[in-house]
């Protein structure tokens, strides 16, 4: 049975009716429960829950510190093209923005992916948009192949594949997947996505488990905060999360929260989410899936980042640019969102051993999955 399956067995509207009836004895039960079902995730996501949010914060630091000790994995995004075909009304790529379009050379591409790696960068997330006849399969499996040298694990941030385009991902370098679903109300996914093969709702919620059935050993998830209602989003974002936990259990599952950021056509959120909720999903998501990476971008400023990090945050990114070419200043070109936190990958390096954590360049490496010899 696939995750579409399953939700489409709920009905949104009733969800948040479930969510925001739950009682403070339903947060006391899940927050005394070691193993959470969708009843206890309502009850943490719900208004309920908020004044229970220190001891959420308490317990889900206790899990991260069970599974995961001090260590925090850093990242940066390489953005490979800004050119789209989509109409998402949200995004600074939105394919009726008149903006600069770029698609990095290959040349260009080892620039960028060089001065990252002298900031320190093992993990590298590619991301595009979705333009298939200037950014196809093959042009990144040539990127992918091209940079591996360079970096211990190499995740794409791009368009829906079918499973043998991933397939062709992980024979070029590629461990991981990251993939937003942006909206799991499917009314407002059809509102948000008027055109372009991103307005497909069914075959984008199902990527993830494509990417499984590949191969890809890292499955990224998350829903962009700010546009469908914040309790729901949350609700199914964590059934995906324990779906794929349970049927790709050989890969990692990841959740991303991703708050809605300026961009080029200035979309207002139609839902913002506040510092107090995101604070509140992250907790209930950590004490949902012990094991899964939580994952916290340079969206958010540098005060918050810091402080959400004891909630069970294990990834950040840093020193990011969203623009093609941003690194090494390639030319000038629209960049997807307007990032927060601008320290440099250092500065945060060193915040993190002020705070006691063990920052990590790399936890992966090729040679893991090769057999000895003699």
């Amino acid at each position: 049975m696939s995750f579409l399956e399953i939700i489409n067995r709920y009905d949104p509207q009733q969800v948040l009716e479930e969510i925001e009836t739950r009682t403070a004895a339903d947060v006391e039960r899940a927050l005394t429960s070691e193993r959470l079902g969708p009843r206890d995730l309502q009850a943490l996501l719900s208004p309920a829950a908020e004044p229970f949010l220190e001891r959420m914060a308490q317990k889900a630091h206790y899990i991260t510190q069970r599974r995961f000790g001090q260590t925090i994995l850093l990242y940066a995004p390489l953005y490979l093209s800004n050119e789209c075909t989509n109409g998402c009304l949200y995004c600074g790529f939105n394919a009726t923005n008149k903006v600069p379009r770029k698609t990095l050379t290959m040349d260009e591409v080892e620039r960028d992916a060089r001065a990252l790696l002298r900031q320190g960068f093992r993990h590298v997330l590619l991301v595009t948009g979705e333009a298939p006849d200037k950014v196809g399969n093959d042009y990144l499996a040539a990127v992918a192949e091209h940079i591996k040298p360079l970096f211990s694990s190499i995740s794409i941030e791009v368009y829906p594949m079918e499973i043998d385009g991933y397939q062709q991902m992980v024979a070029a370098g590629v461990d991981g997947l990251t993939v937003y679903q942006e909206s799991y109300d499917r009314e407002l996914y059809a509102e948000l996505h008027p055109f372009g093969r991103k307005r497909n709702y069914d075959f984008r919620l199902l990527t993830p488990e494509r990417g499984g059935e590949a191969g890809l050993r890292r499955i990224g998830i998350g829903f962009l905060q700010g546009l469908g209602n914040f309790r729901t989003e949350a609700f199914f974002t964590g059934l995906h999360a324990l779906y794929l936990a349970k049927h790709f259990w050989r890969s990692q599952i990841s959740i991303s929260f991703p708050r809605m950021r300026p961009a080029e056509g200035s979309y207002p959120p139609p839902n913002p989410v506040s510092d107090k909720q995101l604070a509140q999903l992250i907790c209930a998501m950590r004490l949902l899936i012990h094991d899964a990476g939580l994952v916290l971008s340079t969206r958010e400023s540098a005060k918050l980042r810091d402080n959400l990090l004891p909630l069970g945050i294990t990834q950040i990114s840093a020193g990011s640019c969203t623009a093609p070419g941003g690194y090494s200043e390639v030319e000038k070109s629209t960049e997807q969102f307007a990032i927060d936190d601008d320290r440099p990958p250092a500065e945060v390096e060193q915040m993190l051993r002020c705070k006691g954590y063990d920052p990590v360049w790399k936890d992966w490496d090729e040679a893991f999955l090769k057999k000895e010899v003699g």
